[in-house]
């Protein structure tokens, strides 16, 4: 299982999503699409947003690869702009990272 992370990590969820048995690959800067084609969104079963300054990076992912699930991982609003998108949009304040990426492994 290939994840691809944008964003702040500091709720660890990296690491948790590794210990169910995703590769992770993290984009380091800005998760626009030449980021997000180097990091692998065309073969990612899995893109994990932490930033919502960043959502433009959703609909840009889900062109590369229709299949992509995306989970927003924050406590912020997502634009209503993403609201088309298939989204799942997850507060760290109500599941912690532990259990958000075993959920996810399921």
């Amino acid at each position: 299982m290939h994840a691809i992370f944008a964003g702040v990590d500091e709720h660890e969820l990296v690491g948790e999503l590794e210990a169910v048995g995703y590769d992770v690959t993290v984009v380091p800067d800005v998760a626009n699409r030449p980021a997000l084609e180097e990091a692998g969104v065309h073969d990612a079963d899995l893109f994990v947003l932490t930033d919502v300054g960043q959502a433009t990076s959703i609909p840009v992912a889900k062109d590369l690869n229709e299949d992509v699930r995306v989970v927003c991982y924050t406590d912020d609003s997502l634009p209503e702009f993403v609201s088309g998108q298939e989204v799942l949009s997850v507060d760290p304040a109500l599941l912690d990272s532990a259990t958000v990426a075993e959920e996810l492994a399921a």
